[in-house]
């Protein structure tokens, strides 16, 4: 039998269709590579018994025919998920042993679904990061090296533990969340498939706030098809979310293969930013020409505004962090810091709970909500993010049907190599993402080639709102001419 972890999630649901393997047999298989990778730190959280509880009523489920679309499939689940009866964190000090006594919408559908949850993976605390190195488990370490050294990578972030658990074949698919690029940049890094739906496709019921107007849940695979297979489960319409849309989920899957000949591609000139890397401006050619070879038009656009996204993307996020994040006092629920009073008390708890680049998006979202600097930075960045969205929505009105970019500026870098001196270096990592969480559309990275020190890099399409099977057929015509790209060695094992 092959090594059952090497499998993509759909081969994994045809084999256990086919009788090849039991759920109960494909659990153990992951169970046991991920305690071999504890060295890469992706979960902060194992669930074996549970895994292996819901495999066995996956095994009852598959043995009378009545397999659900995810049945017996093993995942990982990013710690923002609020999980019943779980420890889930944010990875944070202030959420301690946070244990919930409710499970959010989008994992609530997964296990409706059939699937199997391995444990809780690692990510930024709250969120909030590019790399994976805020959490307060510690930094995750990225599956993949430059060639000929062993210094340590980041898998990106937030979702760096979802993208290198999948990566490292640790999980089939693991859920992810995305507000500025949190689920296409550490895809990029790691060689996987990343998918940020439309806001309103995923509930954001249950999952743990950093800024509401710009979160959304999304599925980090192996492959664009496991994406799609995973994205079927996790949207849909929530009552319990106010933004969630009340729109039919199509069959994703429905749309791999499908044809792009005659789509039109919009490639837009502002985003070959000044000093843009060679190889990441080759591998975007390279897209390009596969789209075009595919049967799709191109068509150089403008979006004039996206120079503006990434500040007003940083005042709009902290803005609503500092808001969000203000329910975490020491009184309800995680860590309390005594005091002598409940002023104290308060200051002690966030002190304590919260780590430096929390504490650094609060203190900023504070100051521009407050009253003499609320209309010159909160107003302002509203409105920019309003002709940011604009600017898509002109484009497509003409006829384009996707936008192709690339997903990050660089491959993934060194743990401590940036951000230490200057936060802001770390946050030009999400340049090419945020102005899709800003303007609320569907963005997908696919895995489309290996820079010079053999690391990957990725492409990003960008759709029209709610139609991310448009993605998945684009996203699997770059897959087809690029191929997939995997670890060379499991050198943490």
């Amino acid at each position: 039998m092959t090594d059952l972890t090497r499998l993509t999630l759909t081969e994994a649901r045809d084999g256990l269709k086919a009788k090849q393997f039991t759920a109960t047999e494909l659990a153990k298989a992951y169970i046991a590579a991920v305690e071999a990778a504890r060295g890469l730190n992706a979960y902060v959280l194992e669930t074996p018994e549970h895994a292996l509880k819901q495999a066995a009523a996956s095994d009852e489920k598959l043995a009378k025919g009545e397999a659900r679309p995810l049945e017996g499939l093993p995942l990982g689940i990013k710690d923002l998920f609020a999980t019943e009866g779980v420890r889930t964190t944010a990875c944070s000090k202030i959420l301690g042993n946070f244990v919930p006594a409710y499970e959010s919408t989008v994992t609530a559908q997964l296990w409706r679904d059939g699937a199997v949850m391995l444990g809780k993976l690692n990510n930024d605390e709250f969120a909030m990061g590019s790399s994976n190195e805020t959490s307060a488990f510690g930094a995750v370490v990225n599956p993949w090296r430059r060639h000929g050294s062993d210094a340590k990578l980041v898998p990106g972030g937030s979702s760096g533990g979802s993208a290198a658990a999948v990566a490292a074949d640790i999980c089939l698919a693991a859920t992810a969340t995305d507000t500025g690029g949190s689920i296409r940049q550490p895809a990029a890094f790691t060689g996987t498939v990343g998918i940020k739906p439309t806001y309103g496709r995923c509930s954001r019921w249950g999952t743990v706030a950093f800024a509401s107007s710009l979160d959304q849940a999304g599925p980090i695979g192996k492959t664009v098809r496991d994406c799609a297979a995973m994205l079927r489960s996790m949207a849909g319409h929530d009552p319990k979310d106010t933004t969630s849309v009340d729109r039919a989920v199509p069959d994703y899957e429905a749309a791999i293969g499908r044809s792009i000949k005659g789509m039109k591609i919009g490639i837009p000139k502002e985003y070959r930013i000044e000093g843009l890397n060679a190889e990441i401006d080759a591998l975007w050619q390279k897209g390009i020409d596969w789209l075009r070879a595919a049967g799709a038009e191109i068509v150089e656009i403008s979006l004039p505004h996206t120079k503006y996204a990434l500040p007003a993307y940083y005042i709009v996020a902290p803005a609503e962090a500092s808001s969000n994040l203000a329910r975490y006092d020491g009184v309800r629920y995680g860590l309390r810091a005594p005091g002598k009073d409940i002023v104290e008390m308060y200051e002690k708890t966030r002190a304590e709970g919260f780590g430096a680049e929390v504490k650094r998006r609060i203190m900023i979202g504070t100051y521009v909500l407050s009253s003499g600097y609320y209309d010159a930075y909160y107003l302002r960045a509203q409105k920019v993010r309003t002709l940011i969205k604009r600017d898509f929505e002109s484009v497509y009105a003409q006829g384009i049907d996707a936008v192709l970019t690339p997903a990050t500026p660089s491959s993934a870098f060194g743990i401590g190599e940036k951000g230490s001196a200057d936060p802001v270096e770390m946050y030009l990592n999400d340049v090419f993402t945020v102005t899709v969480n800003m303007a609320g559309l569907p963005g997908i990275a696919v895995p489309a080639g290996l820079d010079a020190q053999g690391l990957p890099l990725g492409l990003q399409l960008i759709g029209r709102p709610f139609d991310e099977e448009t993605l998945f057929s684009l996203g699997h015509a770059i897959e087809d001419a690029a191929g997939r790209f995997t670890v060379r060695e499991r050198w943490w094992a």
